[in-house]
């Protein structure tokens, strides 16, 4: 066998071996996403606001469900969060369903349904359930979430938003 051969087959024998530990990888970055879901759903049923926001970068940008139609940063965003909370008069119950999350290397994403309930502060049941689709970044071997849609389907012949949103 010539050296060319050899060093072709080492190579190939190389990657080979390789292979496992990228899939590994893909698991790994799949798995610290959904934990990251997790502490989100966590923070929101504790109406833990500085927990929530450790869940996005700086520099997030979000399509909300309410008006403004965007917040671009962290702070804004926060304000956001704390206009919600404050629409519970008591504790807030919080799940993440249906959750698909996809990794490549330094970026994710990922789309789920989220159903919250609780009270308002007029003592009235709160019940919705949205989309929402966000995206990841990987930084400093922590991902975060950099941007943000959350919606819900809207019944076109009347205008009305589809707040309990069965599939």
């Amino acid at each position: 066998m010539n050296k060319l051969t050899s060093r072709l087959i080492a190579v190939i024998a190389s990657a080979a071996c390789l292979t496992p530990f990228a899939a590994m990888a893909t698991q790994n970055d799949d798995a610290q996403i959904r934990a990251l879901e997790a502490r989100f759903a966590k923070a929101v049923a504790a109406k833990d606001i500085d927990a929530v926001m450790k869940v996005y970068s700086p520099n997030v940008f979000v399509f909300d469900v309410i008006p403004p139609r965007q917040y671009v940063g962290a702070a804004a965003y926060r304000e956001d969060w704390k206009g919600f909370m404050a629409s519970f008069a008591g504790p807030v119950k919080m799940q993440v369903t249906d959750l698909v999350v996809s990794t490549d290397g330094m970026v994710g994403y990922g789309h789920s349904i989220q159903h919250i309930s609780g009270v308002d502060p007029k003592g009235k049941a709160v019940d919705l359930t949205v989309r929402v689709t966000d995206v990841y970044r990987k930084q400093a071997g922590a991902w975060s979430i950099v941007q943000e849609h959350v919606s819900v389907p809207v019944d076109l012949a009347t205008g009305k938003a589809d707040l309990a949103s069965k599939p």
